[in-house]
């Protein structure tokens, strides 16, 4: 598509702009879009990224003699603080106690809470007849075993609550 204000090049830049409500777009080639004020928004992205993250480990690290690096990528917590990012997975063990801090106070936790939660099961391991046992209860496991996705436990209950149902 050729750009839509010269006409000429090739279109490489797309501009979209939302005024009051009102959108325009626009396919400009780069020396238009540079032309119009629309030069490369993210050229000095990269250079403060690394500082944004650097920020959070405090202006101010002491400089170490010895400082202890990392056994796999050489990085040490100076390097990790300068450039706000991790060399390597081990240097988060390396470094666990200068990180976790840092970690805490980023994500406001110390542990992956995803989207799924970790599932246990239990077995009832006495022989009293538990609430668990009854028709109801075993609907609720089933339910349950769906929900998590653990078929197999869904059919063991499936079988549970028809032998259940034939005993009354």
């Amino acid at each position: 598509m050729l750009c839509q204000h010269c006409g000429k090049n090739e279109a490489t830049t797309h501009v979209k702009r939302n005024i009051n409500g009102e959108v325009s777009e626009y396919r400009l080639c780069s020396k238009c879009a540079a032309e119009m004020g629309y030069g490369n928004l993210f050229q000095d992205f990269h250079s403060d990224f690394g500082n944004l993250l650097g920020s959070f480990f405090g202006t101010a690290l002491p400089a170490r003699t010895g400082a202890a690096r990392c056994h796999t990528c050489g990085s040490s917590m100076n390097d990790i603080a300068r450039t706000g990012m991790v060399g390597c997975a081990d240097c988060y063990d390396t470094f666990y106690s200068e990180l976790l801090p840092t970690i805490r106070n980023v994500h406001g936790n110390t542990r992956h809470s995803g989207k799924r939660p970790v599932i246990t099961y239990t077995e009832n391991k006495t022989d009293a007849p538990a609430p668990e046992d009854t028709i109801e209860g075993l609907r609720s496991q089933l339910e349950q075993a769906i929900k998590d996705q653990n078929f197999e436990r869904a059919a063991e209950l499936r079988d549970a609550i028809k032998e259940k149902e034939a005993e009354s």
